[in-house]
């Protein structure tokens, strides 16, 4: 069993979409919690804290500069989340599984999917950044939005245009949604991802 600390919403029904949270660097299990029942009312959110540090900040796998993975320990800690979400996900009988994530929550959210296409039914990727060619996978009947800032020093715009041709090609429902900004979350792709959520809890 993955070893992951995470908190867990409790109260809800045994089929409500169950709805995983993915936090950035230097943020923690609480940083899209309250956030996660805005988007999805109803659904039983988990949010795992990320167990590597990098200075202190929390964060999901190691990286050696900035960009720049180590993709050993990517892959280990993929494998760890996948065990995670396969492990909550057979508690009940959820609708859908949904993910989210922000910057190295969404880098981590979108290396599961990579590797286990069949996990989620939706994802937001929220200025995700995957600096190397994705595997092929099938992503027929899942839908993914990526949000991002054409200004983004961290995730290049051709970089997130990439991962959203790719997830595109491999048959996702795939929505890119932009802001003028840069790596920070703005309210208007809180409100797009609100929407792009919206059917999930219908």
């Amino acid at each position: 069993m993955a070893d992951y600390h995470y908190r867990e919403g409790r109260g809800a029904d045994a089929t409500a979409p169950l709805f995983f949270v993915f936090h950035g660097t230097g943020g923690d299990e609480s940083q899209f919690f309250d956030l996660a029942g805005e988007l999805l009312p109803g659904a039983r959110v988990i949010a795992p804290r990320g167990d590597v540090s990098e200075g202190g900040a929390l964060r999901y796998f190691r990286r050696t500069g900035e960009g720049v993975y180590d993709m050993d320990d990517l892959r280990l800690r993929t494998a760890k989340m996948i065990e995670l979400v396969t492990a909550r996900k057979a508690e009940g009988s959820a609708r859908a599984v949904v993910g989210l994530g922000y910057s190295n929550g969404a880098n981590i959210l979108a290396s599961v999917q990579f590797a286990a296409p069949e996990l989620f039914d939706a994802t937001v990727l929220m200025h995700p950044l995957i600096p190397f060619t994705p595997p092929k996978a099938d992503f027929s009947g899942k839908r993914v939005l990526i949000t991002a800032g054409r200004r983004d020093p961290i995730g290049p715009a051709a970089v997130t245009q990439a991962l959203s041709d790719y997830f595109a090609r491999r048959g996702a429902d795939t929505t890119l949604f932009w802001h003028q900004g840069g790596h920070e979350l703005r309210p208007e792709e809180l409100q797009e991802a609100q929407r792009f959520l919206k059917p999930v809890g219908a």
